[in-house]
């Protein structure tokens, strides 16, 4: 069936606290999707942001991001008051978050309504449900409050190493902070379930997001370390990252931990059944970021300063999926193939049957040549986009190429009188043969580089634009609307 959609974060809705929330703002944005023809709702992680607010960076890749809870509902169910919450300082500037506040402002008042919190059966159920992951997560971030959040590997070593005494030491001197942790989850589980449910109810579908890797300081790495490429002395010995690409001359050094696939081969893969497990009950399609590296993935040794001396090393490959199969069935996956793809990474998604991904901008090149980032290429078996969060807005990339590269552009997308390059990028991937099209809000609503969501390899300013409220119009829905029943993507 043919289908659009719609990429933005939650962090990007409006809201009166300085960030985007599972709150009336978000259920406002699933009516807009519905008077705009669109089928999906493309979000990021909904994990804790870590280093540098990166959602692909988190303390925990089971865990949700307590910055996403909705505060009216805790001020509805009595846990906090309105005052409170419009006194808190979360940022002046409805059109970027300021991470620095909300986070200190959030968790001040997520502690406030922790104190007026009394254990109910959905609670207590919870805990129990969730046990697998939430008793080593709560655990992790009650330390990691008493350390003043430093790294786990910085901590005393028979917290490192978890030895049993120490860390049941811990659980005692730690208990009122590792309920507050478990509180956050809670909440934070129950309001997301709310909000999927409205969207499905509405006949809106959500795409997550599952990183192939997750950061050295989490929980995940933590109570797992044979699971990954760490000495013996739990220090990494090989990082993940990619080589010199079209982002950066030196490559991307992300810095994650690689995994021991050997090892986790051993168990069945049994911890990434539980991850794309729980990612099947968030999510109604799981987008799995650098599929590639299923196939080879790239290992740089620790401690070098850029990606270029790093090589690519044999990964799983379906042995991983086959496994995911026999335990939990057929998951809806999007496969982000995007990069430096070979013939073996086209085998391995063949072999899946994931469709990939094609991004409209890679399309267009000084030089004029074809390639299967254009839409005539594009397979119905894939998801199309004019850009993601890591990409220039439309806007932004027609602004700044080269002369060639926006000719062959205009002259490819025919834009009509008075319509925006957006509109006419919009235009060429409804048309295609494409089962799914997604495009950034940014794109709807024609805004240039100042609202990208992410570069690549910088630090500072990424993940910050926000939508202001009422930008998301009418118009807009009814001509996203034409457009999809035009191409017949209903």
């Amino acid at each position: 069936m043919r289908s659009s959609g719609i990429l933005m974060h939650i962090t990007s809705l409006p809201s009166p606290y300085g960030i985007g929330t599972f709150g009336a703002e978000a259920e406002s944005f699933v009516d807009w999707l519905v008077a705009a023809g669109q089928k999906y709702w493309q979000i990021l992680p909904l994990s804790p942001t870590g280093y540098g607010e990166s959602p692909y960076q988190s303390f925990s890749t089971f865990a949700g991001n307590p910055l996403l809870i909705d505060l009216d509902d805790l001020v509805s169910g009595g846990l906090l008051t309105k005052a409170a919450c419009e006194a808190a300082d979360c940022g002046a500037d409805p059109k970027f978050v300021d991470f620095e506040k909300v986070s200190r402002s959030k968790i001040k008042l997520l502690n406030q309504a922790f104190k007026s919190f009394s254990e109910d059966v959905g609670y207590l159920a919870f805990i129990q449900e969730e046990a697998e992951w939430l008793d080593d997560y709560a655990l992790f971030m009650a330390i990691k409050e008493k350390n003043e959040l430093r790294s786990w590997q910085t901590w005393e070593k028979d917290l490192r190493f978890r030895r049993a005494e120490t860390m049941q030491k811990a659980r005692e001197e730690l208990s009122e902070r590792i309920k507050f942790w478990k509180f956050i989850q809670y909440t934070f589980m129950r309001q997301w379930l709310k909000l999927k449910r409205y969207a499905n109810k509405n006949g809106v579908k959500i795409i997550g997001d599952l990183p192939i890797y997750v950061a050295l300081d989490s929980a995940d790495v933590w109570s797992n370390t044979d699971l990954f490429q760490l000495d013996v002395d739990c220090v990494p010995t090989k990082v993940a990252g990619v080589p010199p690409d079209f982002f950066s001359n030196t490559g991307q050094l992300w810095g994650n931990p690689l995994y021991n696939w050997e090892r986790m081969k051993k168990e069945n893969y049994l911890w990434w059944i539980r991850r794309v497990k729980k990612c099947a009950e968030l999510y109604d399609v799981v987008r799995i970021d650098h599929f590639r590296a299923f196939d080879t993935y790239y290992s740089i040794g620790y401690g070098e300063k850029t990606a270029v001396n790093g090589k690519w090393e044999k990964g799983p490959g379906m042995d991983v999926f086959n496994a995911i199969r026999e335990e939990i069935g057929d998951v809806n996956i999007i496969a982000e193939d995007l990069g430096d793809i070979t013939e073996s990474v086209r085998e391995l998604l063949r072999d899946s049957g994931f469709p990939g991904m094609k991004i409209l901008q890679f399309g267009f090149n000084p030089d004029n040549t074809d390639n299967e980032h254009l839409p005539h290429n594009y397979p119905v078996n894939s998801v199309v986009y004019t850009g993601t969060h890591d990409n220039s807005t439309i806007v932004g990339w027609y602004k700044g190429e080269k002369p060639q590269t926006r000719k062959m552009a205009k002259k490819y997308l025919r834009p009509l009188i008075f319509e925006g390059i957006n509109f006419a990028a919009f235009r060429a991937l409804y048309q295609s043969r494409a089962a799914l099209a997604v495009v950034p809000m940014q794109d709807v609503l024609g805004l240039s580089d100042d609202a990208r969501m992410n570069i690549p390899s910088t630090l500072g300013g990424n993940w910050i634009w926000r939508m202001k409220k009422g930008k998301n119009s009418e118009r807009l829905a009814e001509r996203l609307n034409e457009l999809a029943r035009t191409y017949f993507r209903d």
